[in-house]
């Protein structure tokens, strides 16, 4: 197995999907797009990885190499890859398969719930309390099939075919990792309906041993998201 990943910014990495790709004895590899590194030849790996990232999708002025992505993710499922999209990779994703991307109601950004939808194939818990850092939404790609909704918003994420997978949250934060964010982009936690704050997202409360909240919401989601990485790593 060879898992390749794009990588937008420094302090958005794989998370727990790099622990669960090297328990499966997987050679990974990646582009650092924000570094300018090239692209690989689409022959070079099995599954591709898109990592999430605090820019749009149509932001080409300041991040030209999102126009050679885009062929790059497209060229990826029409060749039968395994493709999984988190946050920006999944309106990427959508985009490239003809969906609309644009702006969310709200932003959301914490620890919300989303359900599994009804029709959807049970790659997700039913209700799983998941990690959000995003202000865009998108509209289901034609012929996919929505995986999940949450209070805030409405598609959180699609299947597409067996093998192309767009979430809009966080299943592969680690401690971390969310910390990592709130360093680079703690300037959006501002007052609004469906942003955390800070001490809220870290589940600093009186009578409670310090990260024994985050750590257990932390393993669930993580439990999740390998158990996803399995049912497509089955296929």
């Amino acid at each position: 197995m060879k898992l390749h990943y794009l990588q937008h910014v420094t302090f958005e990495g794989l998370g727990i999907i790099e622990k669960w790709a090297l328990d499966k004895g997987a050679a990974i590899t990646c582009t650092r797009l924000f570094a300018g590194e090239k692209l690989p030849g689409i022959g070079t790996f099995d599954w591709l990885v898109i990592m999430g990232g605090p820019m749009g999708i149509n932001g080409h002025d300041e991040h030209p190499w999102l126009g050679a992505e885009k062929e790059f993710i497209k060229e990826a499922i029409d060749s039968g890859k395994t493709v999984l999209g988190i946050c920006l990779g999944a309106q990427l994703i959508a985009d490239v398969l003809g969906a609309k991307v644009y702006p969310n109601a709200q932003k959301e950004i914490g620890w919300f719930p989303i359900h599994r939808s009804e029709d959807a194939p049970e790659l997700l818990p039913e209700t799983i309390e998941a990690f959000h850092w995003h202000g865009d939404t998108f509209d289901l790609p034609e012929g996919a099939v929505r995986l999940a909704s949450s209070k805030a918003c409405r598609n959180q994420g699609f299947i597409y075919g067996d093998r192309v997978i767009g979430l809009q949250f966080h299943l592969e934060t680690t401690e971390a990792s969310m910390n990592a964010l709130i360093e680079n982009c703690g300037g959006e936690l501002v007052d609004a309906p469906f942003i955390q704050p800070l001490e809220k997202m870290r589940e600093k409360v009186p009578n409670t041993c310090r990260g024994e909240v985050l750590q257990s919401r932390i393993g669930n989601i993580n439990n999740a998201m390998k158990q996803l990485l399995d049912a497509l790593h089955s296929e």
